[in-house]
């Protein structure tokens, strides 16, 4: 059953060949493990205030493909310092389908209102979590440093991982799926389900494959980081979204990631950064207005290499409010390149220059700062000149007389110059 702090479920009964049902043999081996450190009177070791430490206890799959039939629920008392490793839990027929297969869920969380954190330094490494299609793989409420390592997520319907509440997840290494594919499977327009789903803050998601599944990342909380996440889990032409950022989630940020044939969506975003990302097909960033405001974004230093010329990004209803966003220094292969800055050299003879930005500049009718210069030929006498409208994202400058002249104008929509 036990040796030191390591407890093997296959000693309580559990049947690592699948073919019977382990559901109690495994949870009581995840309670005995609870159950040894908190009852122990000589051990009064606690991490964050109120969590016993189980000392680095953990439950040992060994290898084996567990059926089970209903969630695995950590105890409501919660605890600290454990690890689950090693093996496979797959649903069986009947598994509930607005459940988890692993549970950590406090009855003290009040329902996901979030009221403390019950559950730290969990961690699960090498496990497989086969959903049968029904529900999803692990639920995380009101947890502190939970870490979700080089593990893989298969035939979910609701979430892959969801994490409610609490603080600091880390899930690396990864893959996540509804279905088992390398891309291009059959049936990808029926994709459902989200492979991971933040609704905390201060998370952290690193060198994940999300395949298959309709969206691949959301965000509904604050201060995330993505970085190196591969999304082909759906074509954009099917709904597919790589990576979703809802409303007042603010303070996200996303790297390096590469973005595959589907779109990074952005609801009234403040203070975001996507950056050093490739996009590839029919791959952009949305701005999506949802109460029209949109307020220190940044999208810089990304490279999309697209499909007839579609707009790296794309606006999606009218934003009202708009100040401090950066988008520029992308480049962009086969694609639309638009940005909240630009220049360009006018060369000519003449009276008047039209500096027309209406096709690269991101927002329309927008142009809140610019700046140019006026360099005539050493031919020609200098004449007064001017600037005599700005609008429709032109800037017209005009001169007293003819002149020969190289005029540059640079616009901004939203930074001074």
């Amino acid at each position: 059953l036990q040796v030191g702090g390591v407890f093997y479920p296959v000693g309580y009964g559990a049947d690592p060949t699948g073919q019977n049902d382990s559901t109690e043999a495994i949870q009581k081996a995840l309670n005995d493990a609870f159950q040894q450190r908190s009852s122990d009177p000589n051990l009064k070791e606690e991490l964050i205030p109120g969590i016993k430490d189980l000392g680095g206890a953990v439950i040992d799959l060994q290898g084996g493909a567990y059926k089970i039939s209903k969630p695995i629920s950590f105890p409501p008392s919660g605890g600290g310092g454990l690890l689950v490793k090693d093996g496979s839990l797959r649903a069986s027929r009947g598994f509930p389908a607005d459940r988890f297969l692993v549970e950590l869920l406090s009855p003290k969380s009040e329902a996901y209102q979030g009221n403390g954190i019950f559950y730290e330094d969990v961690r699960f490494k090498d496990v497989l979590f086969d959903s049968g299609f029904s529900g999803g793989g692990v639920l995380a409420v009101d947890t502190a440093r939970t870490q979700i390592t080089s593990c893989y997520f298969l035939n979910f319907t609701t979430q892959g991982v969801l994490v409610q509440g609490g603080r600091d997840a880390f899930i690396q290494s990864c893959f996540l799926g509804q279905r088992p594919t390398v891309g291009g499977g059959v049936g990808e327009k029926d994709y459902s389900g989200t492979a991971i789903d933040l609704a905390g803050n201060d998370n952290v998601v690193t060198d994940a494959v999300i395949f298959s599944s309709a969206i691949g990342v959301v965000l509904r909380g604050q201060a995330n980081m993505l970085r190196n996440i591969h999304t082909y889990n759906k074509e954009r032409i099917f709904g597919g979204i790589g990576i979703l950022v809802r409303a007042f989630a603010d303070y996200n940020r996303i790297t390096d990631c590469f973005v595959d044939y589907n779109s990074i969506v952005l609801e009234d975003p403040r203070f975001i950064q996507i950056t050093n990302s490739f996009f590839l097909g029919y791959a952009n960033v949305v701005l999506k207005a949802v109460k029209g405001r949109l307020e220190a974004l940044s999208i810089t230093d990304n490279f999309f290499r697209g499909i007839d010329m579609a707009p790296v990004v794309e606006l999606q209803g009218e934003f009202t409010e708009v100040r401090d966003v950066a988008v520029e220094r992308n480049q962009a292969w086969n694609s639309t390149v638009k940005s909240t800055s630009a220049k360009t050299v006018l060369a000519r003879k003449g009276t008047k220059w039209v500096a027309d930005f209406s096709k690269v500049l991101l927002f329309p009718d927008k142009i809140e700062y610019f700046q140019y210069s006026f360099l005539v030929k050493e031919s020609s006498r200098m004449p007064i000149h001017a600037a005599t409208a700005v609008a429709g994202n032109k800037v017209v400058v005009e001169s007293e007389g003819v002149a020969d002249a190289v005029v540059s104008v640079v616009v901004d929509q939203c930074n001074p110059i």
